[in-house]
């Protein structure tokens, strides 16, 4: 559902990842490339969600259709944006949508500088409320806290 022009709400199934992003996550380049774009260091790994529905149809077409915050790649990696996410309410990171034809239509990958299945006592399945705001993704140089 989209509130306004600038804030997209929507809700995604907490789903186990593939094991591969704590070590992407961990190389100082996008360690360094996430601190400069987004403000913080990302805690090792992505938070996954498979999200499904008209509204995530609608809701992915946007945001593939606006420019983001660019993650410049090193050599033999892809290109990525984010876009600012507050997570249930409660925590604030990004939504990472890497530059790869094959990515799936359906993952919904968030960083934030601490665990955040964790921190919110989230299991696989579980629905979680998502709030991402396009005009803060917009700007350069920090997410809001």
């Amino acid at each position: 559902m989209m509130t306004d022009t600038t804030r997209i709400e929507l809700e995604g199934h907490v789903c186990p990842g593939r094991g591969e992003a704590a070590g992407f996550t961990s190389l100082e380049w996008v360690i360094v490339e996430f601190r400069k774009a987004l403000g913080f260091i990302p805690w090792p790994g992505t938070f996954n969600l498979r999200m499904r529905g008209a509204s995530w149809d609608r809701a992915r077409r946007r945001l593939r259709a606006t420019a983001g915050i660019p993650i410049a790649p090193r050599a033999g990696f892809c290109a990525a944006k984010c876009f600012g996410v507050h997570i249930a309410g409660h925590l604030t990171g990004a939504v990472v949508f890497p530059a790869m034809p094959d990515y799936p239509d359906d993952k919904f990958e968030i960083v934030a500088p601490l665990p955040i299945r964790e921190t919110l006592g989230l299991q696989d399945g579980d629905l979680v409320n998502l709030s991402l705001d396009l005009a803060t993704s917009a700007r350069r140089g920090g997410l809001p806290a």
